[in-house]
């Protein structure tokens, strides 16, 4: 595992904390686990010094909440002290499974509401914490990070907010256009992607999956998602198409502009598995029916490969094409919200990301080179070297 023969050797920047959100307790307890593991492991001969204070923790979780006023208004809470530590704030904004009352109506949270929360907790740190860094898994309005006309630019304007706020840096993972970090040059921002977990959990989930040029092909579903696509088919040398969306401009239904039709462009899928990979899957829509046209151009096994499952309009759709064969696997990750129902899914694959980001968190509480763990390639070669693809 990279970083960790540095580790060993380096002193923490100061005492960590992780204050997971109610939003993100889930991910935080496992990521916490993990860091416990990793030092529990950690042979230093030094860990006498004073500077390893909380070092060898059996918790690094902070105790926080934003308890709510009966007009819905919220406060933010620090229920211990955290001076002089080196604090990471787990948020998931896409938690819609949390509810409050606002004079007596049942809310459930928004982007917004978490995103306000978050904040909150900041401003109880803010001036006490040695450095705060925020863990944004779905970087929040990622999806409205260009202006076209007279919008808004919500995306560039968080990441500013936050950073006039004191945050030192954001963590966020396949964030729709990372070029969105130009809005806060000076400041730590890094979008992580999880094409290795893709991998790993395809293989355990699928015995007989081949990585190899006769049995696979990666496809890209629009022309947004053609850098994750181009990477994936590089490191596994394989052939890779995509499809365009081509879109009605004359009308907007649901704030977009609706998909006339998926057309695709690239070499013949006959008899071979693909994968499908995106940073999200909102509705599904355009994502089924990609499935769909691949399957009737005669794909043997369709694998969807997507970092975010929102699935805002639930899974009836994704019952349906699995039934009729258009879709085999689904595998996402545990970075968002999955509601209890997914796990009876026969085609659902999660691929647990909670290692790697505790991976992420021990090294910047180093001050470490995360070069490593941003590019997956070798990590990839090895797994199908043990997997004996290549």
């Amino acid at each position: 595992m990279p970083n960790i023969e540095l580790i060993e050797k380096m002193l923490p920047v100061a005492p960590l904390k992780i204050a997971a959100m109610e939003s993100c307790l889930e991910l935080g307890q496992k990521v916490n686990d993990y860091i416990v593991s990793f030092r529990q492991n950690t042979i230093n001969e030094v860990t006498e010094s004073p500077i390893y204070v909380n070092y060898r923790s059996n918790n690094y979780l902070v105790d926080c909440a934003c308890p709510r006023f009966g007009s819905g208004e919220a406060k933010g809470m620090l229920k211990e002290s955290i001076r002089g530590t080196d604090l990471f704030i787990m948020t998931d904004v896409c938690n819609y499974s949390l509810t409050y009352t606002v004079n007596g109506h049942l809310n459930h949270m928004s982007p917004d509401d978490h995103y306000q929360d978050l904040k909150r907790i900041i401003s109880a740190a803010t001036g006490k914490a040695h450095r705060i860094n925020v863990i944004m898994p779905f970087l929040y309005e990622s999806r409205q990070h260009k202006r076209t006309k007279r919008e808004s630019l919500d995306c560039a304007l968080a990441l500013q907010e936050l950073i006039s706020m004191g945050v030192s840096s954001i963590l966020t993972f396949d964030a729709h256009d990372p070029r969105v970090q130009n809005s806060i040059p000076l400041y730590g921002f890094d979008s992580f992607n999880p094409p290795y977990q893709f991998m790993k959990a395809l293989f355990r989930a699928v015995p007989d999956f081949k990585a190899d040029k006769e049995h696979l092909m990666i496809i890209s579903p629009d022309e947004g998602a053609m850098h994750r696509a181009v990477y994936f088919s590089n490191v596994l040398g394989v052939d890779m198409g995509m499809f365009y969306k081509r879109r009605d401009y004359s009308t907007v239904v649901n704030g977009k502009n609706p998909i006339v039709a998926h057309e695709f462009l690239g070499d013949d899928v006959t008899g071979k598995d693909v994968i499908i990979v995106d940073d999200m899957i909102s509705s599904g829509e355009s994502m089924l029916d990609v499935a769909k046209q691949l399957k009737e151009r005669h794909a043997a096994r369709v694998f969807v490969c997507t970092t975010f499952g929102l699935f805002t309009e639930g899974f009836d759709k994704f019952d349906e094409y699995h039934e009729k064969g258009y879709i085999d696997k689904v595998i996402t990750t545990n970075l968002t919200y999955l509601p209890p129902v997914v796990k009876e899914k026969p085609y659902f694959v999660t691929a647990d990301m909670s290692k790697f980001l505790a991976l992420i968190v021990d090294s910047l509480n180093h001050d470490l080179t995360i070069g490593a763990v941003l590019n997956p390639t070798d990590k990839i070669h090895a797994l199908l070297k043990k997997y004996n693809q290549i």
